[in-house]
Parts: structure tokens; C-alpha cells; sequence
């Protein structure tokens, strides 16, 4: 069992920044890949971005450049810096573990926290 707790989400104007985290602990396995999911009230849980045990990280493509993703492993925390937010960034950010695929353009997960509010105003 892996448990994840989100924090870091808010309300910023158009072109600011959040840093979410997510701190997890249990058993993840011995290669395990996390990511950050979205989902608005029009759209489906989607990918953000993931992160691999090796450090290799993927992104969907309206997030590249101003997102990044990175894992502490000594703290055991999952981060997402949001940078130049914009509108369509708002949304329920989920935090996953133990993906199935590590891709964002799945999001099938074993794992998953509860979610923290990204709201971005003009």
C-alpha cells in the first residue's frame, strides 16, 4: 500500500507559479514511476507529467517548459514546479504512484492521492 498526500495548490493570476507536492510513503516497489494527473469538471483525468526511478521524465506537450517534475528520495516527496501558469492549467491535480505505463498519455495508476485546487485567474 503507498499513500500520497498533495499539497501546494491555490489561486494565482495568469503567469505566475505553484509548486505542488506530494509526500508519499509505503511500499512502492522496486522501480516505480509517479506523476502528476489533471482533471477539470469538462475533461477526464489527464497527464501532466511523470517521473521514472531513474529520473527520466515526460510531459504533456502544453506543460513543456513550464512544468517540471522531480522526486526527493530522501525526503520521499514528489514535486510539480508550474511556472508562466495559464487558464486551461486549472484544474484538481492529482498526485499517482506505480504507474502502469510511464507516459502521460495514460493514466492508469495503482496509487492515487486526493487531489489538491489549481485555480488561475486573468
Amino acid at each position: 500500500q503507498v499513500y500520497l498526500r498533495e499539497s501546494g495548490g491555490g489561486s494565482v493570476q495568469v503567469g505566475g507559479s505553484l509548486r505542488l507536492s506530494c509526500a508519499y510513503s509505503g511500499h512502492t516497489g522496486s522501480r516505480n514511476c509517479m506523476g502528476w494527473f489533471r482533471q477539470t469538471p469538462k475533461e477526464e483525468r489527464e497527464g501532466v507529467a511523470v517521473i521514472d526511478d531513474d529520473g527520466s521524465a515526460g510531459y504533456e506537450d502544453v506543460v513543456k517548459g513550464r512544468f517540471t517534475i522531480s522526486k526527493d528520495k530522501a525526503e520521499n516527496i514528489l514535486y510539480l514546479q508550474m511556472n508562466d501558469l495559464k487558464p486551461d492549467d486549472a484544474g484538481t491535480y492529482y498526485c499517482a504512484s506505480n504507474l502502469g505505463v510511464c507516459y502521460t498519455g495514460s493514466n492508469q495508476a495503482r496509487y492515487w492521492g486526493r487531489g489538491t485546487q489549481v485555480t488561475v485567474s486573468s
